[in-house]
């Protein structure tokens, strides 16, 4: 029988054979589901700060972000019709004139892997549709990602567009991508950057709270 200590050693190290079997062993030996969904995301948060620290690698983040959708699966059946908790509404998109997502795609993973409802918008995504979109989820966090010194403006075009539309002291906007750095976030009017998963998690958590 399945523990709970070792299913969260399997989304630790990434190991995503049989998890959808232990998670539902896991709640069958009595734990609630709630109970179980924190232990996990504390697992996601260990694995977060692996990869800040370098121990950890972009496969390894893949891996374990899988691992936790296949859990989540399982105990989004367990609760029924009771809504999971979340941390947070998060809304996240690649800027405009930028097709790529593959870090984006790690800092979603991550961000529902701790418990944040996160609404995912793509990429090449302009202002105006983050404009649009905003105003139709009401999200508390706005990420944006660019991973193009030719598009890394774009976050500034988009900062502007918010306060344009009365929105910005409605919302956080968190920045990231690779040739973003935290003083040009900063300049683009953004309250927060983030290097990677890891640090959106952390950085996501004082967001909503402030």
């Amino acid at each position: 029988m399945a523990e709970v200590k070792d299913l969260v050693q399997k989304v630790i190290v990434g190991d995503w054979k049989d998890i959808a079997r232990m998670t539902q062993e896991v709640l069958d030996s009595g734990i609630k589901p709630e109970d179980l969904i924190h232990q996990l995301q504390g697992g996601m948060e260990i694995v977060g700060d692996k990869y800040s620290s370098g121990e950890y690698f972009l496969p390894d983040m893949m891996k374990a972000a899988r691992c936790m959708n296949f859990a989540l699966e399982v105990l989004k059946k367990a609760l029924g019709g009771d809504a999971m908790q979340t941390l947070g509404r998060v809304l996240i998109g690649t800027v405009k004139g930028d097709m790529h997502d593959i870090g984006k795609n790690i800092v979603v993973g991550f961000l529902k892997g701790v418990g944040f409802e996160v609404i995912d918008l793509g990429t090449d995504v302009s202002e105006n549709k983050f404009v649009e979109e905003v105003i139709r989820y009401e999200p508390q966090v706005v990420g944006l990602s660019a991973l193009l010194t030719t598009t890394m403006h774009e976050i500034g075009v988009v900062v502007k567009k918010l306060e344009e539309k009365g929105l910005r002291s409605k919302v956080k906007v968190m920045a990231g991508g690779a040739p973003v750095t935290a003083d040009f976030a900063k300049r683009m009017g953004a309250d927060a950057y983030a290097a990677d998963g890891g640090a959106a998690v952390k950085i996501c958590k004082q967001l909503v709270k402030s």
